[in-house]
């Protein structure tokens, strides 16, 4: 538990470095670049808002998806903050 703590927190920091290098305005430009990319974020973030809404468990499965949920929105939105860099 504690190594997914960490790795979270290291997913994070490494989000916040990448969006402080790349200004709000390249970043936009990648989303509206890469409009499914964009879609998938959003569609992420509300299934977790969903997820941690839910009153059940889904078999289990719910701390996991929501975690991994989180991962992936945490890579695609460094994905979209590369592209970016790379247009500089």
């Amino acid at each position: 538990m504690k190594r997914v703590v960490v790795l979270a927190a290291a997913f994070l920091i490494v989000l916040g470095v990448s969006y402080s290098y790349v200004s709000a305005q390249t970043v936009r430009t990648e989303a509206a670049n890469h409009p499914r990319i964009a879609a998938a974020i959003r569609e992420l973030e509300g299934a977790i808002q969903y997820m941690e809404a839910a009153p059940h468990d889904f078999g289990g499965h719910k701390a996991a998806a929501i975690r991994d949920s989180r991962a992936a929105v945490t890579q695609l939105k460094l994905a979209l903050a590369y592209r970016a860099k790379q247009d500089r």
